[in-house]
């Protein structure tokens, strides 16, 4: 999350805040712990009540403005609303039951993602894969912590979840405090092999934008950044067969045992494409799948740049799904893209086309809040964007990316939070305010017209 906020807000924003972001960072991180330790003795002095009652407001709100989503955003606003709904009404339910089954669910959830983590850091073995082993045996042990009784017979369930969340998200706050005090340029899109970025030397000129919110993705005349995603089933030559979440997210396998694995492109309307595809076919039969999964120097091959996407289009297909982005920088794409290039090497895993497009469409969306707010950015940015449910969810995509690989599925969500973090929507919350008080106002106007008519029809 760290590395998000600091691409989105830019260096030149935080580093003027550090201090308030160190205040923050400590009482986050106190706050954590005193909810924590409150809940362990079974005398429980957190709100819980007035807690679930803010949960279910919210997520009737979420729910009630769903519908008016674009793609990615209706499906995030659903799963958004319906959780908040329900573990609110679990909470509200109270007594044993409503709070067991609570602790199974966030205990689930952590086994499940601890447990991923770990697999695919052992499998892949990226560079830091012993740090995301570690973090994932956390992970595990905090399961079962939620699955066992012990002290408060599943009683502290919320209060444990909200001290931890204070907890890590007071960690992230100091973290980014005592790192941008001295940065001079955004570390947050620098990629593998020590790329560096100077995006001060690029001709290219900053776009400005006289708004600050839209309420769905670019026309097609739109100017606008384009990521091009083929989907493993769509790009497969023959019938593939459905494997839920394996077909989306890693690879389909055909009728004839053939695996595909999907592409993804980025295209500007500056003229740069990004699109690498291996220079030789790779062996992607069953057999070897396995052993060219490790993100390791000695599964690199030679590597190559496609043209342009109508070039790729017509020796191939279409792509499956497009998203746009408004809101991006040509001239940091374009530095990015310049170094980038120069180094023509394909890793399944480590370097492949969808990492290339998730490395620049970051290059590209760097400062994108300070490009919308400008000189009137100020603590309300930062707050905006943290509560944004997008954030949150493209920090999990992009987590599981670095620990796994990135995947044209993978690639395809990333972009999809990202255009709604660099092109913001309306709030749910605010949407349903603004639209009940746009009813208010129409009311009040043809009660309005309604008397006037009333009076000239007495009147004459």
């Amino acid at each position: 999350m760290v590395r998000l906020v600091l691409l989105l807000l830019g260096v030149d924003y935080l580093r003027t805040r550090w201090r308030g972001l160190l205040a923050i960072g400590i009482i986050w991180l106190v706050a954590g712990i005193i909810i924590f330790v409150d809940a362990l003795d079974n005398a429980i002095y957190f709100p819980i009540t007035f807690f679930a009652y803010l949960f279910l407001a919210e997520g009737l709100a979420t729910l009630a403005v769903a519908s008016t989503g674009v793609g990615g955003q209706r499906i995030l606003r659903y799963v958004k609303g319906i959780a908040v709904v329900l573990a609110a009404i679990l909470i509200l339910a109270g007594h044993h039951h409503g709070n067991f089954i609570l602790s199974m669910i966030f205990g689930t959830l952590f086994l499940v993602d601890g447990l991923l983590q770990c697999l695919t850091a052992y499998m892949v073995r990226y560079k830091r894969w012993r740090v995301a082993l570690t973090w994932g045996i956390i992970e595990i042990a905090i399961a079962v912590f939620f699955y066992q009784p012990y002290p408060t017979h599943y009683v502290g369930t919320l209060p444990y979840c909200l001290g931890l969340f204070l907890f890590f998200g007071g960690l992230n706050m100091l973290t980014l405090a005592t790192r941008v005090k001295r940065l001079t340029r955004n570390p947050a899109f620098a990629t593998a092999r020590n790329l560096a970025i100077e995006p001060e030397t690029a001709p290219l000129t900053t776009p400005v934008f006289t708004q600050s919110e839209w309420d769905g993705p670019p026309a097609d005349d739109e100017r606008a950044l384009t990521v091009h995603v083929w989907t493993p089933t769509g790009s497969s030559k023959a019938e593939a067969q459905h494997y839920p979440i394996v077909d989306r997210y890693i690879a389909a396998v055909d009728v004839n045992g053939v695996i595909s694995t999907g592409h993804a492109a980025l295209e500007s309307p500056e003229g740069i494409y990004v699109s690498l595809y291996p220079g030789a076919e790779i062996d992607r039969s069953p057999e070897e799948f396995g052993r060219i999964l490790r993100a390791t120097p000695e599964n690199d091959i030679p590597g190559v740049f496609q043209p342009d996407y109508a070039t790729e289009a017509k020796a191939w297909c279409p792509s499956t799904v497009r998203v746009r982005i408004r809101n991006y920088d040509p001239a940091k794409l374009q530095a990015f893209w310049e170094q980038y290039r120069e180094e023509k090497i394909y890793n399944l895993t480590h370097r492949n086309c969808s990492s290339s497009v998730a490395y620049a469409l970051e290059a590209a969306v760097d400062g994108a809040v300070g490009r919308l707010q400008g000189e009137r950015a100020g603590w309300a940015a930062f707050v905006r964007v943290l509560v944004t449910p997008e954030l949150w969810v493209a920090a999990q995509i992009r987590k599981r990316a670095l620990t796994m690989a990135w995947t044209p599925g993978l690639t395809l969500d990333y972009a999809r939070a990202l255009s709604m973090l660099a092109d913001p929507r309306p709030f749910a919350w605010w949407k349903v305010a603004r639209r009940a008080f746009g009813n208010m106002v129409r009311s009040r106007r043809e009660w309005r017209s309604q008397d006037d008519r009333a009076m000239s029809g007495r009147q004459t």
